[in-house]
C-alpha cells in the first residue's frame, strides 16, 4: 500500500514545527512542497536537503480548482512510484489546505494510506500578532470561496488564503453588504514570519488598496459588540424578542398569543404591499422588517410552548422550496414559467396528499380575503378546463348576474339578495382573471383614488368657505367631476 505523509511546516520559522514534522523534513526523503515560499525552505537549502515544489503549477493553470486537482493526482502517482512520499504544506495540514482534503477523501477509495503530521497552524501566530485570545468564538473562512452569508457578525472571523488584491477586492464587496464601508478590520501579512509580519488596521473600503498581499495573508474581522453595532442578524432579532418576552421584559409583548397577533400579521402584510405599490424602498425595508418580526414573534411563542422554533420554520420552508423545485434541485426539466408552475402544483399535491380537484379548491385558505380566494379558486378550476372559451362569455355572465340581482332587489322576496350579490361579485372576479388583473390590487387602487378625490373636494369646499356636511349632493358631485378632470391631484397630494 502506498503512503502519503502530509507534513505541516508550521506558520513561520522552524520553531513552529513539531518534532515529528521536523524529523521527516530532516531525513529529506521524497519531499514535495506545495510552495517553497516559506521560511523552512531556507533550512532545507542550507542543509542541502533535496525537495520538489509545486509553485510552477500555480503559474501554469488558470484556476485554483485545476491546481488542486493536478497536485493531488501527481502526489498519488508519486506515492505509487516511491511507496512513501512526504507532502509538505505551510501551517497545519488540517487548517485550510484543499489538497489535504482531497487526499483524505482518496484515503478511503484507493489503495492509499494518508497520515497527518501536524504542526502549529496559522491561528496561533495570528492570535499573537493581534494580541487577542481567539479561542472564544472565532470562525475560519476560506477566502477563495468567500460569500457574505458565511460571515458571523457576532463572532470573530478570520479569512484565509487572501493571496492578492483581486481576492481582497472580491471579499471587500461582499463584506460591504454586511458591515458597510467603514467598519475596521485587520490585514495580517506573514504572521509568524519574524521579519515580514505586518498587522494593518483599515476600514473595509480600503482592503484592496493596501500593498503586500502574499500567499500567507489573512483578514481578521472583529466581532461586532453592542457599543459598535451597525447591523443585526436573525440571531440578534430572536434574542431581542426573547428579552422582550422575558419576565423582566415588555408587559405588552409578554401578553401576546398566536391569536392576539393574527390581525398584526395581516396588517403588516398589507403594509408591505402598500410600500411596493408606492415604490418607496425605505418604507419597504421597514415594512418587511415588521412582517419578519411577526414570523419571529410566533416562533418564540411556539418555542415557549414546546412546539417549534425559528429553526424549524426556516427548515420547513427550505425543504419545501427544494422539494417543489425539482427542475432546479434535481433532474426534472421546466422549459418556461408554466411548466415550473405545473411542477410546483404537482409536488404540492403530493406533499399534501391531494388526490381530487375539489381538494385543490378546499385547500385554498378561508382566511384569505374573499376577492383573493375567489380569484385563486377560479384559477384552479380553469386549470382543469372548467372555464369560458372567450372573455365575451365572462362579460355576458356579469350581465346575467347583474340582471338577476336587480330582479331580486325589485321583487318582493329579498331573502336571496345576498346570494345574488355574491354571484355578481364572483363573476366580476372571473373577468379580472381573464384580464390577468388581481382584483384585490385593482380594488385597492380604486379605494386610494376615491380617497384622493374625496380629499380634493374637501380642500375645494374649504376654499369656498363651506363644510362638506352643509353641501348638497349636487354641489359635491360637481366638485367630484372637477377632481376627476384635475391632472395634478397626485402631485398636490405629494
Amino acid at each position: 500500500m502506498s503512503k502519503i505523509n502530509i507534513v505541516g511546516l508550521g506558520p513561520g520559522d522552524i520553531g513552529s514545527m513539531t518534532v515529528d514534522a521536523f524529523e521527516i523534513l530532516k531525513k529529506g526523503e521524497n519531499l514535495y512542497l506545495r510552495t517553497e515560499k516559506h521560511p523552512v525552505v531556507k533550512y532545507l537549502k542550507e542543509n542541502n536537503i533535496e525537495y520538489n515544489s509545486y509553485d510552477y503549477v500555480y503559474e501554469d493553470e488558470d484556476s485554483f480548482d485545476k491546481v488542486y486537482s493536478f497536485i493531488t493526482s501527481d502526489l498519488v502517482k508519486k506515492a505509487k512510484k516511491y511507496d512513501i512520499i512526504n507532502y509538505c504544506v505551510p501551517g497545519n495540514p488540517l487548517s485550510g489546505d484543499e489538497i489535504t482534503n482531497k487526499l483524505l477523501k482518496l484515503d478511503t477509495k484507493e489503495d492509499l494510506e494518508v497520515e497527518i503530521v501536524s504542526s502549529q497552524s496559522f491561528i496561533e501566530p495570528i492570535s499573537k500578532a493581534l494580541k487577542e485570545d481567539l479561542i472564544n468564538g472565532t470562525k475560519i473562512i476560506n477566502g477563495l470561496n468567500f460569500s457574505n452569508e458565511l460571515v458571523d457578525i457576532n463572532s470573530n472571523n478570520i479569512i484565509s488564503q487572501v493571496y492578492n488584491k483581486f481576492i481582497a477586492s472580491e471579499i471587500k464587496i461582499q463584506l460591504t453588504d454586511v458591515y458597510g464601508d467603514d467598519y475596521e478590520v485587520f490585514i495580517i501579512i506573514s504572521p509568524g514570519f519574524k521579519e515580514k509580519e505586518k498587522v494593518i488596521k483599515v476600514p473595509i473600503y480600503k482592503l484592496d488598496r493596501i500593498d503586500g498581499y502574499n500567499h500567507v495573508t489573512y483578514i481578521y474581522i472583529p466581532k461586532m459588540t453592542n457599543d459598535k453595532r451597525i447591523c443585526y442578524n436573525m440571531n440578534n432579532l430572536v434574542n431581542i424578542m426573547e428579552r422582550l418576552r422575558d419576565k423582566d421584559g415588555c408587559p405588552w409583548d409578554m401578553k401576546q398569543t398566536h391569536k392576539s397577533l393574527r390581525e398584526f400579521v395581516l396588517e403588516e402584510a398589507y403594509e408591505v404591499v402598500d410600500a411596493i405599490d408606492n415604490g418607496n424602498i425605505d418604507d419597504l425595508v421597514e415594512e418587511l422588517g415588521d412582517l419578519l418580526l411577526q414570523v419571529v414573534f410566533h416562533s418564540i411563542i411556539a418555542n415557549e410552548e414546546g412546539y417549534f422554533n425559528i429553526y424549524d420554520v426556516i427548515t420547513r420552508i427550505s425543504e419545501k422550496l427544494i422539494y417543489r423545485h425539482p427542475h432546479v434541485f434535481s433532474n426534472l426539466v421546466a422549459k418556461d414559467v408554466d411548466e415550473a408552475n405545473l411542477n410546483w402544483d404537482s409536488m404540492k399535491d403530493k406533499e399534501k396528499d391531494i388526490k381530487t380537484y375539489t381538494q385543490r379548491l378546499t385547500d385554498i385558505p378561508k382566511s384569505l380575503t374573499t376577492l383573493s380566494r375567489s380569484y385563486k379558486i377560479q384559477k384552479k378550476a380553469a386549470n382543469v378546463g372548467f372555464d369560458w372559451n372567450d372573455i365575451k362569455d365572462a362579460f355576458e355572465k356579469v350581465k346575467e348576474e347583474l340582471t338577476e340581482f336587480e330582479e331580486v332587489y325589485r321583487g318582493d322576496d329579498k331573502e336571496n339578495i345576498e346570494e345574488e350579490l355574491g354571484d355578481l361579485l364572483f363573476s366580476i372576479v372571473n373577468v379580472s382573471r381573464f384580464l390577468n388583473i388581481n382584483p384585490e390590487i385593482a380594488l385597492n387602487k380604486t379605494i386610494d383614488k376615491f380617497i384622493k378625490r374625496f380629499s380634493f373636494i374637501e380642500k375645494r369646499s374649504i376654499e369656498l368657505g363651506k363644510d362638506l356636511k352643509d353641501m348638497n349632493l349636487k354641489e359635491m358631485d360637481e366638485l367630484w367631476n372637477v377632481a376627476k378632470l384635475h391632472k395634478n391631484i397626485k402631485k398636490d397630494e405629494k
